[in-house]
């Protein structure tokens, strides 16, 4: 549990320029890409809970779903279209699939950077 709080503890705060997924956007950190848009970028969890275990980020810096606003409306409906997409793509739009957001720390969510979870696959 102490490693896992000292994680949370390093990531909830960060800056854009510390933000692990604002590295990923800017090419500074290694990423399994699977989509690049103009506001969104997608790439393979790097601990998958499904066969299909994609993120979907927008590229402006977004704590939290609870930090968004409504000039942030046209990128999180790109969030949805690109899922969609998505899903699609990697043949899981009929089988089905999950689109999940964990929001602040109880919630689940350990990278403060918005991003949408698209599982799938099963």
């Amino acid at each position: 549990m102490r490693m896992r709080r000292n994680f949370l503890e390093n990531h909830e705060g960060r800056a854009p320029e510390n933000c692990v997924f604002c590295q990923i956007i800017r090419g500074e950190r290694a990423a399994d890409v699977v989509f690049q848009g103009d506001s969104v970028i997608a790439f393979r969890d790097i601990k998958p809970h499904a066969p299909v275990h994609l993120l979907l980020v927008p590229k402006k810096h977004i704590r939290s779903l609870n930090d968004i606003s409504e000039a942030d409306r046209e990128v999180v409906s790109e969030l949805f279209l690109t899922a969609k997409a998505l899903a699609k793509n990697f043949g899981i739009d009929q089988s089905g699939y999950k689109l999940v957001f964990n929001v602040e720390r109880g919630g689940g969510q350990f990278i403060f950077h918005l991003h949408l979870h698209l599982l799938g696959g099963w």
